[in-house]
């Protein structure tokens, strides 16, 4: 391990890992954006979903980095206009492109920009320490919410206040807590790899 990639990094940086292990990590952080979504809760109130996919955006963009981690969020939207079963499951809601259109669209946009933030905060050592590491994945989740329930608000009528009570609010406490945990798990790894 170099002292400049011991500094600034993601974890695949000072693991000097090669283009095929790169590539089979954006395809790994994909697949498990997909299987998050599969993890889907409706409910009464509101055509947003509560997934796991957040998490699995904010971790995915931390350990891959801005660049790999927001093309894995690319790569998942990309099959999901092909029209492949891999945004959350929804009686009302359509598979394909136009589930971007609809009210969930700006929530799923905001995918490969929160992974990129993420991922920029952690090559800068945020992701070394559970505070910053927090920090880090509350940047990304206000990019999800941000585009979230302004697309929810505008693109879907809804007007700002009733976009953040049925977009924003009820997710809040949720989102706390996978934030909290998953702001563990970056800082853990570094720590197993400090100590090997």
């Amino acid at each position: 391990m170099n002292t400049r990639a011991a500094r600034l990094g993601t974890l695949l940086d000072v693991a000097d890992v090669s283009t095929g292990l790169r590539v089979a990590a954006v395809l790994f952080v994909t697949v498990l954006t997909v299987i998050a979504a599969q993890v889907s809760v409706p409910l009464p109130f509101t055509p947003v979903p509560f997934t796991l996919q957040p998490m699995v955006v904010l971790l995915g963009g931390a350990a891959l980095g801005a660049r790999l981690g927001m093309s894995a969020q690319i790569l998942y939207l990309a099959l999901g206009i092909a029209g492949l079963p891999v945004f959350a499951a929804s009686p009302i809601l359509p598979q394909g492109f136009a589930r971007l259109l609809g009210p969930t669209g700006g929530y799923l946009m905001s995918y490969p920009l929160a992974a990129f933030v993420t991922g920029y905060l952690a090559q800068r050592g945020f992701d070394r320490r559970y505070s910053t590491s927090v920090l880090a994945m509350f940047a990304g989740l206000a990019v999800v919410f941000t585009f979230g329930v302004t697309w929810l608000a505008i693109g879907a009528n809804a007007g700002l206040s009733h976009a953040i009570a049925t977009g924003l609010v009820p997710f809040i406490p949720a989102d706390i807590v996978k934030v909290l945990l998953a702001a563990t798990l970056l800082p853990a790894a570094w720590k197993f790899l400090g100590t090997r």
